[in-house]
């Protein structure tokens, strides 16, 4: 297990999940990210929510761009 410095706590290998209600959740992929920072909309795993949190310091700019959502490809076909 290797936690990240403000993000998910990485597990390597197969791993064995289990939740809250006693049901198990087996992971197969190489490398699984947990949250650490319980903002994930998908309990126990990382869905980059961590991203959104602002850090001291950051202008405006940046913080305005971090929390719009990315238009889907049918918006930008229209406006090319």
């Amino acid at each position: 297990m290797r936690p990240l410095p403000e993000g998910p706590l990485l597990v390597e290998g197969l791993a064995e999940i289990v939740m809250p209600d006693g049901s198990v959740i087996r992971c197969e992929r190489p490398v699984t990210a947990l949250c650490m920072c319980r903002r994930t909309l998908r309990a126990p795993f990382c869905d980059t929510s961590h991203r959104l949190r602002l850090r001291a310091g950051a202008d405006t700019e940046t913080k305005g761009a971090a929390r719009r959502a990315p238009r889907a490809p049918t918006e930008e076909a229209e406006t090319s």
